[in-house]
């Protein structure tokens, strides 16, 4: 039998991180306290490692959010959609169609004002969808931000992040999605 290799950031690989007990994420032995707004460094280094260490905890909230948010409004929720689809194809097709659309409006140009028109219309009667949709996405982000914000940090929640920077664990989903937004772990204490 051949035996795998582990992976690890150098290749690109990853681990799933442990989903948190429930009552180290926000019950009991949670601890809790508004952050000093004065002092953004330090600030910033809980929220990045409460990111890291409970990111197991934060996606499953984020799709229970979104879920919750589809389940109360699944038919405004999926024309948010549809109207924020539509709006993207037809900014990127007008984007790339270059010299052909502005040809077309000047050969039709009322032709071009009623498609204005109507796609302004259904933007405003599809905006209660939108706005739905919109709270689904920007819901899960808020209430991460406020539990990263507010939770006080463990001994458990500093070995572990101490452990990753130093590469003794592997590269998780979160430490590479910060990786990416340009968050470095090597600063973040």
């Amino acid at each position: 039998m051949r035996k795998m290799a582990t992976p690890s950031k150098e290749n690109g690989a990853f681990e799933v991180a442990p989903l948190r007990s429930l009552d180290d994420f926000i019950l009991e032995s949670a601890r809790f306290q508004v952050p000093n707004f004065r002092d953004l460094d330090k600030w910033g280094k809980r929220v990045y490692n409460n990111l890291v260490y409970y990111q197991s905890n934060y996606f499953l909230l984020a799709l229970a959010l979104f879920a919750l948010v589809g389940l109360i409004h699944p038919l405004k929720m999926f024309l948010g959609l549809f109207a924020i689809a539509v709006a993207c194809s037809l900014l990127v097709a007008a984007s790339n169609g270059g010299p052909q659309v502005a040809k077309f409006k000047q050969d039709h140009p009322i032709i071009s004002v009623i498609a204005i028109l109507v796609g302004a219309y259904l933007i405003v009667y599809l905006l209660d969808g939108i706005l739905v949709f919109l709270l689904g996405i920007l819901l899960p982000f808020s209430a991460t931000f406020v539990h990263a914000s507010l939770r006080l940090r463990s001994l458990r929640n500093k070995l572990t992040n101490k452990m990753e920077q130093i590469g003794l664990k592997k590269s998780t989903p979160m430490g590479m999605i910060l990786d990416a937004l340009g968050f470095e772990a090597e600063i973040i204490d």
